[in-house]
């Protein structure tokens, strides 16, 4: 069966909040019908992502393109924690017990984790990396990480242990052997940068799609906004409406379909539970809508941590966000959204959404 929550209007009209801010913008003035639109697709952040753009012609979109993943590469040699050299894994190596100042996109990532780590008191938490390491030996052996191991990799994690000073922009770690994991907030940062270095060059209408981390601009020439699935058109929840039409915002969606293991008939998501260093086991997606892909990024991946109702009280925190989630249980599938309730008096303008 299907439970449509309190918050959540089956014309997922929570939305219309958006319709008074920078995320919705129905009634923008089309751009030039002279506009073409142009694609392309590049491997970066251990994924691939794609620039959609509409330009006059060819060669400025080749301009674009080049400025969005030069950006985007460039985010990904300070955020990586894959690459030896890049400034994350550096400054863990060089900041412990000392502060130590670092650039401002590597600051802006780690303020924000960290805000959002005392938010949800450490449920989202960056500094779990060496716990998630853990995880990534166990997708390669189908092997549940050991208990012992999991509990000294704990022993190194801990937001508190990691302290920044926004005056002097500097990081400072408690203990050696810590590490970072900004996975669940960087790529929507990276993509909402790539639409800003887009707009830099007067391309005013563009998508940038890192994974599942999407970031976008003014709508496409003739269009109310970019269409934006939020759903798969699972029939548990074809009542909640599967695309949005949005204009300069970022959506992101987190959830175990995008990555997990599945070891002896579980399956473990690639999200870590940080009070148990397991990877989560619940069946939850989360999508969420938000100005800029910084935010949107890492709040669906603590609402995947915290869950439905707490994840909800969480970005309703958040004005200008929104979120959908989907939680597929043995009893059946529970649908909820942010937002206030709605009723059938309502009188608050409703974005046009398309349902599919």
């Amino acid at each position: 069966m299907v439970r449509l929550l309190p918050g959540l209007c089956l014309s997922f009209a929570v939305l219309a909040n958006f319709f008074q801010s920078p995320v919705v913008s129905a009634f923008r003035r089309n751009e030039p019908a002279e506009l073409h639109r142009y694609e392309a697709v590049e491997p970066h952040m251990g994924t691939l992502v794609r620039v959609t753009v509409y330009t006059p012609g060819e060669q400025t979109a080749k301009a674009a393109f080049r400025a969005a993943f030069d950006r985007i590469r460039d985010l990904d040699d300070i955020l990586s924690d894959y690459k030896p050299d890049s400034e994350l894994n550096r400054i863990t190596k060089t900041a412990v017990n000392r502060a130590m100042p670092v650039s401002e996109d590597l600051f802006t990532v780690l303020r924000a984790s960290q805000e959002l780590a005392d938010a949800t008191g450490g449920a989202f938490d960056i500094t779990q990396a060496p716990v998630i390491q853990l995880w990534r030996e166990a997708r390669r052996t189908g092997r549940v990480p050991d208990a012992a191991a999991l509990r000294n990799a704990a022993t190194r994690a801990g937001f508190r242990m990691l302290h920044l000073d926004a005056q002097q922009r500097t990081v400072k770690f408690d203990i050696t052997g810590m590490a970072l994991d900004v996975g669940g907030i960087g790529k929507g940062y990276a993509a909402s940068e790539a639409i800003e270095a887009l707009d830099a060059l007067g391309v005013r209408s563009a998508l940038v799609a890192v994974s599942g981390d999407l970031a976008f601009s003014d709508a496409p020439p003739g269009e109310r906004g970019w269409r934006i699935g939020v759903h798969s058109g699972d029939p548990a929840v074809l009542r909640v409406p599967g695309v949005l039409e949005l204009t300069n915002g970022a959506v992101s969606t987190a959830g175990s379909s995008q990555q997990h293991v599945d070891i002896s008939g579980r399956r473990y998501s690639h999200i870590i539970d940080s009070s148990s260093g397991m990877g989560l086991v619940d069946d939850i997606t989360v999508t969420v809508v938000a100005p800029h892909g910084l935010e949107a990024d890492g709040l669906d991946t603590a609402a995947s941590v915290l869950g439905a109702e707490r994840g909800l009280a969480l970005i309703e925190s958040h004005p200008n966000a929104a979120a959908l989630i989907i939680e597929h249980t043995s009893t059946g599938t529970r649908v909820s959204g942010s937002g206030s309730p709605c009723s059938s008096g309502s009188t608050r303008p409703t974005p046009r959404v398309t349902s599919t």
